[in-house]
This record gives C-alpha cells, sequence and structure tokens, in this order.
C-alpha cells in the first residue's frame, strides 16, 4: 500500500469508495433511508471535485486501486475519511489518519477534530480521540446520529 495526494482523475473511484463503503458497512448501524440520504445515487462529481481539491487529501493505494482515503482542511478538521469495503480493520485508516496528523503538525496545527460516524467512533477511539458530544445531522431530510470527536496532536 501507497499514500499519495489526490489527483482530479481519482474522484470517480473516490465516489464509488464512499458510496460502497456507506452502503455496505454503515448500513450495520443506519437505516436504508439514513444511508441513501447520506450517499445517494445520484452524486455531483463536481462538487466533489471541487470538495477534493480544496482539502489536503490523501489516497491510500494498493496495486493501482483507491482503498481510502481522508481529508485534512487547515483548521484541523477531518472531513471525509474512508475505507473501502474490502480493507475494513487492516490499518488503511491508520496509516491516513498518520499522514494527516503529520501534515497537521507540519501545517502547526495543534488540534484535529472529525464528525465521526457510530462506525467510526471506535477507530478513532483507538486512536485517542475522545468524543466531545454526540450530535443528530440532517441529510436530505433524514437524521443522522454521529460523535463531535477531537485530539490533541
Amino acid at each position: 500500500m501507497r499514500l499519495r495526494i489526490y489527483q482530479i482523475s481519482d474522484t470517480e473511484e473516490i465516489m464509488k469508495l464512499f458510496y460502497d463503503t456507506i452502503h455496505e458497512v454503515n448500513i450495520h448501524n443506519y437505516t436504508q433511508e439514513q444511508v441513501d440520504a447520506w450517499a445517494p445515487a445520484n452524486m455531483d462529481i463536481d462538487l466533489w471535485i471541487k470538495g477534493l481539491a480544496s482539502k489536503f487529501t490523501y489516497v491510500a493505494e494498493e496495486n493501482g486501486k483507491i482503498i481510502g482515503f481522508g481529508e485534512l482542511e487547515a483548521n484541523g478538521h477531518i472531513d471525509r475519511f474512508y475505507c473501502h469495503k474490502d480493507f475494513q480493520r487492516k490499518g488503511i485508516g491508520k496509516k491516513i489518519l498518520e499522514q494527516l496528523e503529520s501534515k497537521a503538525k507540519a501545517l502547526g496545527i495543534q488540534r484535529l477534530f472529525t464528525e465521526a460516524s457510530i462506525t467510526a467512533k471506535p477507530f478513532f477511539e483507538s486512536q485517542n480521540f475522545i468524543v466531545v458530544k454526540q450530535q443528530e445531522v440532517e441529510r436530505r431530510g433524514q437524521k443522522l446520529i454521529n460523535f463531535i470527536m477531537e485530539k490533541s496532536i
């Protein structure tokens, strides 16, 4: 596995990874209606390109296949952070997070924070993030529970 910086040509594969992971992994903690609202079938590629390119986005790749990605914003916010449905619990997320932490330190950021799904919460806890609070967010009319989590670095 290797980590590299996001390229525009990665966008469609990243969108598919996002969709598949939510629909096949997060479905264990959320309803079908919730995952459909969170990751709809008709996502806008231009919005994804703009979002991915506006952050420090790193891609994990193995044999030419994208197996995970994570986005860091300049304020320490970890936005989208997903591992391929077939590569869960194999250390991919840990490697991506290490890269995001390294970049954050280089930028002088002292605190990372994220909104972790029910599914992702145990991973972030295992990486020394603490829950600040549980919250309910709305996506396309569906309410979903997630957790504001943070870590000092």
